[in-house]
């Protein structure tokens, strides 16, 4: 992974919201100037449920069909308004790293066929450039070392344990496809090995 040594953070400021009142921390990452989120929701005094979720602007603001983005970040906060317990990491990695104007352009590769994949690379990008050393720095920051992580990505689980956070439990996203983002999900399971 690399260095997150660019990385410097704000102070904590409390957000109240529909799924509960979150410590929300800033943390700029110099090298990208983007800053990545910390909410933290109740004590965790236990071991927390924790969402790593990367930004996406078309999924999470927009609500749109092309992916389940939006959803999952839903109903992961869903999960952890139930436990009063836990965190969503928000990483700004924007099309699985390669940036919106760029997913913009994979978006019209793959009206033209192309899966997500495919598109990605035919625009010079690896198929998923997100890093998630950063989601790492803010768990070691808070003293978690070990999570029960809301995921359907295997490379999620692989990295947090490589860096010596265990991962107690995986919890699954069930989200039902639809019409326009169901090559999507499909390309996931079957490329990215995601256990929906």
């Amino acid at each position: 992974m690399p260095e997150t040594s660019s990385m410097k953070y704000s102070l904590t400021a409390a957000i109240p919201s529909s799924f509960g009142e979150a410590s929300v921390t800033a943390y700029k990452d110099e090298s990208l100037m983007a800053e990545h989120v910390l909410c933290v929701y109740g004590s965790l005094e236990e071991t927390p449920i924790v969402r790593i979720h990367s930004e996406c602007f078309t999924g999470d603001l927009l609500g749109s069909y092309r992916c389940d983005c939006g959803d999952q970040l839903k109903q992961s906060l869903e999960l952890i308004k139930k436990e009063k317990n836990g965190i969503l990491i928000y990483l700004r990695q924007e099309g699985r790293g390669i940036g919106l104007g760029e997913k913009l352009n994979a978006y019209l590769l793959q009206d033209e066929g192309l899966d997500t994949i495919e598109a990605n690379e035919k625009l010079g990008h690896e198929a998923d450039a997100r890093d998630y050393s950063v989601a790492v720095k803010m768990l070691n920051d808070n003293n978690i070392k070990q999570v029960r992580l809301i995921t359907n990505n295997p490379e999620k689980i692989k990295e947090l344990e490589q860096e010596g956070i265990k991962v107690i439990e995986i919890i699954k996203l069930n989200i039902q496809p639809n019409k326009h983002n169901q090559k999507y999900i499909e390309t996931k399971k079957v490329k990215f090995l995601h256990k929906y």
